[in-house]
Order: C-alpha cells, then structure tokens, then sequence
C-alpha cells in the first residue's frame, strides 16, 4: 500500500507529466496553424502588384524573342520591386500558347520562366528558386487560373502561390501578366518541410517527345502543346534541337477539329491515354509512361523512383490499397475544385494532362496546374455545357473507365460521400456565400487600371470589362446546378443529363466566348459598346447586363437588403443608370448571393485544417495522464 508520505511526491509527478502534455499540446497546435513561412510568400506574393524589370542585353533579348519556340536560356538581371537579382535564368515557356505568339505577326507577348539559380548555384529569391509569369492568353477575364487557384486553396490543396505582376523590359512596358510559383523544391519546402520526393508535371506526349504534332504529321520527338496546337511556322524539338515543322500542321488541325464535331482536333478517347497520363496501368515498364516521366522535375530520380509511381497505378486500377499508395483526402479535394471550375484541358478530358504528380515514398498525390482555360475556355460547345457539368461523371470525350483516378475513388461510397461534401462546401462556402463574386470585384479593383494599361494585351479593356458580369453569372450558374446534382434534382451523370435535358439549368443568356478561348482572345462578336457603356449586338454576352462599374454599385446595394428589392431601392438603382429588365438581371444574381455569411469571416482554408495526427495523440495522452492523476488522488484520499 502506498503510504501517505508519497502520495504527494507521486501526485506532483503525475501534474506535472499533465502539464508537460499540456504545453506540447500547445506547440503542436502552434506547429500545426503556422506552415513554415518563407520570406518570398510575402515579398512576392503579398497584398502589393509586383513590378519586375528585366534588364537584359537587347540583342540577346531579341534573339530569345525570335527563336522563343527553342525555350533557351539566357541571361537577365531582375529588379522585383526596386530589389536587384543578378545574372538569373529567363526563358519563354508554354506550348500553345507559346506557339499560338510565335504565328503572331504584332506580338512576342510570350510567358517567361525564371529561374534564379540557372547560372548562380544556390541563388534564390527571397529562398524562392524559381517562378514564372503566365501571358493570360485565352482569358479575357484575367482571373480563371487565379479564381481556379483561389477555390483549390479554399477546399484545402496545396496550391503555387499567385500574384500580378507589372512587367517592363529595359525600362520599356512589356505586359501585365500573372506570377505563379513553380512547382520545385522551394515550394515543397514552403508546404511540405522537406524537399525530399519526386515531382512529375504530366504532359501528354506522343512519340518520344512532348508534342502531339507528329501524330498529324507523322514526324517524331515534338514539343507537345498544353492544349494541343503546334506552332505555326514553328520548330520542333529533338532533345534540346528543334526540327523544320510541317507548313499544314494548321490546315491538318483544321481538318482533324472538324471530324470531331468541333471538339478540337483530339479524336475522342484521347490523345494522353497513349503516355501514361490518363493513370491507366498498362505494365511495368518506365516506356509505357513517358507523359509521366518524360517531365520530372529532377533529372537525378532513379528507375528504382519511377517503379513506385507505377506500383501505385498498378493499385489504383485494381482498387486496392488507395490510402496506402494515395492521399485519398487530398485528391478528393483537389477532384472537387477541379469538378467545379471545368478545366477541360486536363485529366478529365481526352488530354489526359496539365497536374503534377508528387510522390514520397511510395504515396502520390495530385497538384494543381494550367488553369487558364478553365470555366469553360476549352472544347465546350456551350454555356450549359459548362454550367451542368456532371459531378458524379466529370469527364469529357471519354469513359469514366478511362480514367481511373476519378472512377476508382468514386466507387467506393465513403470517398464518393466526402467527394460530395467537398462540393457542398465549395457551393456554400465560396459561392452561395457571396465569396466568389466579391473576389472578382475585389481583383477587378486591384488590376483594373493596370489592364486598361496593358500595352500587349491579347484583348481590349472593353472586352475584360464586359466578361466580368458574365464571368459572376457563369459562376453562380455553375454554383447552382451542383446544388441541384447534390440535391438530386438535377441529374449527376452524363446519361442523366442526356435523358432528362429539361431539368438542367437554362444559360440561354450567357456568351460563352466573351470569357475568351484557347484559340487566343476569343469573345471578338459583332456588338459593340453602345451609349451608357452598354453592350449591344452579339458581343454582350447577357443581353442588357450592366457594365462592370454600376455592378459594382448595384450589388452592394442588394447584399445590404439581403437580395429583396423593394420600392426605395428599385428607384435608388434606377437614378443610378439601371434599366428595370437590368435591375432585375442582377436581383436575380444577388438573391443567389446573400454576401458573406459567419463562415466567411474564418480562413477560406478552415476546412482543410484537420486534426493533425501528432496533435491528436498528445490530446489523448494528456487525458490519460490528468484522469489517472484524479483517479489517483480519489483512491489515495479514501486508502489514507
């Protein structure tokens, strides 16, 4: 029996375990709120426009400029926000539209990769080691890839941070384009802690290199274009050499786009099936998956590397093992987003590319990439084909068999329901919620003036101001047939849909092509802006929408009133410049806004901010141990 003169010594003990518990519960709590915070998060990435000068020798600028298609490095000095990088790596990047420029005869308005540390071993910028900055082609709004990225990070994916930048050349105006961190080591050590891993950007190849043009041509070792168009005149790669390109790859593109239907020049069934990036196990060896590892991000990962990417695969088609060999939780997130903003030139459709894989020891999972196209700027024939998206088969151009990634996961009804429940809270939370619509506004006032600006713009200032109303509306559209699929009174498969077109949301108001496309500015119809900055004629996109400046005063207005229009707002709106049939228009938008809710005021990530397993156990443990204590301390008092 435990004499009394111990119960003291032992009961201290036992407090102060309890308390140790207690202070790393803290911390781990502290850890698990705060990632680890690299400086170019807020240097590059923060609230403020970045400005960045490229002071580079001319003749050498132009000679990248005129052979942009190589993608060659050369050397700049950079001045990001009045800071000097010397001696940095920059180069032109894309595919398409890279080679969509390269036709152009009035712009070399090109996305450029930099890469600090090319020359400098080691040199970062504020630790980030490279980023680029993306031309904005076939986005007359400016924001899908941001938007796109914006609802990704709300459902919790890790994501490349974004920003615009306010770019100039020797001191001349060059552009104004959008700043996105790569997917190197910088950025997995900014979320992962580690750089250890291996990245793998899956762009679908034919032949041995990264282009489809020789399946039209029938030459071999292409660059293959992020949406499938060669360049025009352009050259073609064979290792780090390029090769004569055929003159009629353009009439053949042509000609292809119109046996499909009109779909673009991709036979259904898909053009990335044949390079491992549709996931679907074909055997075990490396060859069979050149879409895959073709683009690693590392030049030193092993076979020995490559063999677990494929052991998982192996597992995903058979459906076993998937928490072992995948992040089920986050891919489902990262399925949601991407259900919901309808980036066709990705996994979903016959591409089969355009997202990182990253694997660690054997476990993948799927980032985020290319999202310019998205909300319908890739082979849709129509708003409501974009608007009734189904969520249950969110595939176009080929069988949910085809991809194994979304099909295996949805197949089994737990990670079907927490599918289903990261769409719910996108719905709610970023959209029914008012978020999404006040995000556009809230962007539009930051880079407005710097897009009436934009010296090489793709698309006139007017044609980004009328997209704006109609990108909102598309939102909200989209927004509305989930909830309906959700709720069951829209049909959730393709076949449903086929079957019952009646109950799917009407979009019969809404101009598809004023958002733009992957064929380059897009939205150019045969209205034009008439008195009161109106748009008429074909060009509007939805009829009488008010432009972007008296939305911005009229939704407000609403929001206040929670959506209900009432006699003295009806006149406020009218004296304002509105129509009836406008300020119907918008009452109607605004009803299925309210504006932000409780939830909104909490971090767009809170849903993504489980328990973490260390935090978890050091909660349980310090149950254990503070409950054994009073145990103690009751069995002591009534022994004594």
């Amino acid at each position: 029996m435990i004499t009394s003169k111990h119960i003291a010594k032992i009961t201290a003990l036992l407090v102060c375990l309890s308390l140790f518990a207690c202070v790393m519960i803290v911390y781990a709590a502290g850890v698990n709120q705060n990632k680890k915070v690299m400086d170019y998060e807020s240097k590059l990435f923060g609230d403020e426009i970045l400005t960045i000068d490229i002071r580079v020798d001319e003749n050498e600028w132009q000679e990248m400029l005129d052979n942009a298609i190589d993608k060659e490095y050369i050397s700049a000095d950079l001045v990001i926000n009045g800071e000097s990088f010397h001696t940095v790596g920059i180069r032109t990047k894309g595919n398409s539209s890279l080679s969509q420029v390269v036709s152009m005869d009035d712009s070399d308005r090109y996305s450029i990769n930099f890469k600090f540390s090319y020359y400098v071993k080691g040199q970062t910028c504020y630790g980030l080691d490279t980023f680029c900055i993306n031309n904005l082609m076939g986005d007359n709004t400016y924001m899908k890839d941001y938007l796109s990225y914006d609802i990704m990070k709300y459902i919790g994916v890790e994501t490349p941070l974004m920003n615009y930048a306010s770019v100039t050349v020797n001191g001349e105006d060059f552009g104004f384009y959008l700043a996105l961190e790569r997917y190197e080591k910088s950025f997995l050590d900014r979320v992962y802690d580690t750089s250890g891993g291996q990245l793998y950007s899956v762009k679908t190849t034919m032949g041995q290199g990264e282009d489809f043009t020789d399946h039209i041509t029938g030459q071999d070792d292409a660059d293959r274009g992020a949406n499938g168009q060669p360049g025009a005149g352009g050259q073609r790669r064979q290792g780090n050499q390029e090769m004569p390109e055929s003159d009629d790859t353009g009439g053949q593109l042509e000609q292809l786009n119109n046996q499909n239907g009109g779909m673009g020049a991709f036979p259904m069934g898909g053009m990335g099936g044949r390079g491992g990036g549709d996931l679907v196990y074909v055997d075990d060896n490396i060859s069979s998956y050149r879409s895959i590892f073709n683009n690693a991000q590392s030049q030193k990962n092993s076979d020995k590397d490559k063999q677990r990417v494929i052991t998982a695969i192996k597992n995903l088609n058979e459906g076993t093992n998937l928490e072992q060999y995948f992040d089920v939780d986050e891919i489902l997130r990262y399925l949601a987003a991407h259900t919901v903003v309808v980036n066709l030139d990705s996994y979903t459709s016959g591409m089969a590319q355009n997202y990182y894989i990253y694997e660690r020891d054997g476990k993948i999972t799927v980032l985020p990439w290319d999202y310019g196209l998205a909300f319908g700027g890739f082979q849709s024939d129509s708003a409501s084909d974009v608007v009734n998206f189904p969520i249950d088969t969110p595939v176009s151009g080929v069988s949910m068999e085809d991809r194994p990634l979304i099909n295996k996961l949805l197949e089994v009804p737990e990670y079907k329901d927490k599918y289903h429940e990261y769409l719910r809270q996108i719905v709610d939370g970023y959209f029914v919620s008012g978020v999404f619509a006040e995000t556009v506004m809230d962007l539009d006032a930051k880079i407005n003036n710097y897009v009436k600006n934009d010296v090489s713009a793709f698309v006139t200032y007017e044609e980004y101001e009328a997209s704006l109303p109609v990108f909102i509306e598309l939102g909200t559209l989209r927004a509305q047939s989930i909830d309906g699929q959700l709720n069951g009174t829209i049909p959730s498969t393709t076949d449903g849909q086929n079957s019952d077109k009646d109950a799917l949301i009407d979009t019969s108001g809404i101009n598809l092509s004023v958002l733009g496309s992957m064929m380059g500015g897009g939205g150019r119809g045969e209205g034009s802006r008439g008195e009161g900055g109106q748009w008429e004629g074909g060009f509007g996109g939805m009829g009488g929408m008010p432009d972007r400046e008296l939305m911005e005063k009229a939704m407000p207005i609403l929001q206040e009133n929670s959506g209900v229009l009432n006699d003295e707002i009806k006149e406020q709106l009218l004296e304002m410049g509105l129509t009836e049939e406008q300020i119907s228009q918008v009452t109607e938008m605004t009803s299925r806004m309210p504006g932000r809710n409780a939830a909104n005021q909490q971090s767009k990530a809170v849903s993504a901010n489980a328990m973490d397993p260390t935090y978890a156990v050091s909660v349980f443990i310090s149950l254990i141990l503070l409950s054994g204590a009073i145990l103690f301390l009751m069995r002591a008092k009534k022994t004594y």
